[in-house]
């Protein structure tokens, strides 16, 4: 029961953002009584953040699995946005600016643990394309890794976007385009076009 109210609450907070969705909403959602939430997570503060975990950890595996299917790095890095497509596709507003602003123990806790994850998958890239030949060989992957990130989380800064629901996701499209043409060879330029030609945003 108690990974059915995180996925559930998951969706709900994803689609409808972290601040307006309440414990009623949930538990609606679930057809159960709010009593049986309570049992599991004593308030909604807790469930932000354990749910937040849960997604995450999810987003993760699912990133493993793709590294797994043998795409270029290219290739792999656009499958591995699709996840973040979908996921996103029926949200009208930020969820990390939501979450930033409402949960921000929560949010500076999950950033730190994505900085992490997110800095070894794209170092992990870095090196597998410039094996293919696809990258250049001349790549600081550490700095590379460090501006990929920063310019992902520039995404969420409300100061800098105003969003609607198709906002993220282009934006997210656009910053990888720019990361995989800061770094590629000719032969990955081709390959990135391929993608680009490819995706529906």
């Amino acid at each position: 029961m108690r990974e059915k109210i995180l996925n559930k609450a998951g969706e709900i907070f994803l689609k409808f953002g972290f601040k307006s969705v309440t414990m009623d909403d949930i538990a609606n959602s679930l057809a159960v009584s709010k009593k049986t939430i309570y049992k599991y997570f004593k308030n909604k503060e807790e469930l932000v953040d354990e749910t937040t975990a849960y997604v995450h950890q999810n987003i993760h595996n699912s990133i493993l699995c793709i590294c797994e299917k043998g795409y270029n790095a290219i290739e792999e890095n656009y499958e591995i946005k699709k996840i973040f497509k979908d996921m996103f596709k029926n949200s009208d507003d930020s969820p990390m600016y939501q979450l930033e602003k409402y949960y921000p123990k929560t949010y500076h806790k999950i950033m730190t643990k994505e900085f992490s994850i997110f800095k070894e998958c794209i170092s992990k890239n870095i090196q597998k394309g410039m094996n293919e030949g696809l990258y250049r060989k001349d790549i600081n992957i550490e700095l590379a890794s460090k501006f990929y990130f920063s310019l992902m989380m520039s995404v969420y800064d409300t100061t800098m976007y105003t969003y609607n629901k198709n906002t993220i996701k282009k934006l997210e499209y656009c910053v990888l385009e720019y990361h995989t043409r800061a770094i590629s060879t000719l032969k990955g330029l081709i390959v990135l076009e391929e993608q680009i030609n490819n995706t529906e945003y």
